[in-house]
């Protein structure tokens, strides 16, 4: 299990995001108390489709709009400084997919369109969210102000809330 809370707390850095936690996991994957850990993690939130292999708890991470909207605008910032804007133009200068030039901030960021870039990626999150919150079974979980490890032992409560 702590590699799933590993994951569960890099994860949760995220600005929206989805996490499966399969129940039927390996032996290998249980921690040493393997029969109490298969008991525990056999008891799903809710199984999100009948096509899936094992029992899935699914949960969609949100935050309040306005937390969201500055993360990722200091993202992009981010993005900027560690030197986005030179990858992309090199990119295009040595011949870039035209699946690539559909990428999110191409674009703008060949053009030093950074505020369009911004409001673009705020447009495709507040799309994200809305798919997200549609879906059947989606346990919401609001992230806004709280820390990783926080919201990963949340995701990972049996039953949920």
């Amino acid at each position: 299990m702590e590699r799933y809370r590993d994951l569960a707390c890099a994860s949760a850095a995220s600005l929206a995001f989805f996490l499966a936690v399969a129940t039927g996991f390996s032996h290998q994957a249980l921690g040493t108390d393997q029969a109490a850990d298969s008991e525990r993690l056999a008891k799903p939130v809710t199984r999100w489709s009948g096509e899936l292999r094992h029992p899935t708890a699914l949960a969609g991470l949100t935050m309040q709009r306005e937390a969201l909207y500055a993360r990722i605008d200091a993202r992009v910032e981010q993005m900027l400084a560690t030197g986005a804007r030179e990858e992309v133009l090199h990119a295009n200068a040595a011949g870039a997919s035209d699946t690539a030039r559909q990428a999110l901030g191409f674009q703008e960021l060949l053009a030093g369109e950074v505020d369009t870039m911004k409001r673009r990626t705020r447009n495709y999150a507040r799309r994200q969210l809305t798919w997200m919150r549609k879906l059947a079974g989606v346990r919401l979980i609001d992230v806004t102000d709280r820390a990783a490890a926080d919201v990963a032992e949340e995701i990972l409560e049996p039953g949920g809330h």
